[in-house]
């Protein structure tokens, strides 16, 4: 469960780099946590920050994995630098949370690599193709990350996500 992948040397510009950009962003991911979002491909990513240690939420579009397992993935809009998140799940993987329509799942993250990433990475641009130019624009690997229910008495919340 190693989560390796180091920021590039070329890309797009990293999202959310202002104060509307991020205010905006956290708008987006309380009304996930309340309502969802309508097509239901946004869940509200909540991770324990990797130096501060305080909880932060990022809304992430998600692609059915199996099982009820999901892949998300960290493109940052093909930005040379993985996003902030990313190092919030390297940093606690069996401490993290997702959030939609007021449910919450206790999940632990794994990336993906090798066989396994190229068939997931396989099935979200062909679902998504946007992710594909994300690709073309930076020299990283973008990382794909799976996210699976966390098995009960491992960190688990109690039902109303706390």
């Amino acid at each position: 469960m190693s989560f390796d992948t180091s920021n590039g040397t070329r890309g797009a510009r990293q999202p959310a780099r202002n104060r509307f950009e991020r205010w905006a962003n956290l708008r987006m991911a309380e009304r996930i946590r309340r309502k969802g979002d309508r097509r239901g491909t946004k869940l509200a990513l909540v991770t324990i920050g990797h130096r501060t240690g305080l909880e932060r939420v990022t809304p992430v579009r998600w692609f059915p994995a199996g099982g009820g397992a999901r892949y998300i993935v960290a493109s940052a809009n093909g930005a040379a630098q993985n996003p902030a998140w990313y190092y919030n799940i390297a940093a606690n993987p069996d401490r993290v949370r997702i959030e939609f329509a007021g449910k919450h799942l206790d999940v632990v993250a794994e990336q993906l690599h090798g066989a396994e990433r190229a068939a997931a990475w396989a099935q979200i641009t062909a679902t998504a193709r946007g992710f594909a130019k994300y690709e073309r624009l930076t020299d990283r690997e973008i990382p794909v990350i799976v996210l699976r229910s966390r098995p009960l008495g491992r960190h688990a919340a109690s039902s109303n996500g706390r």
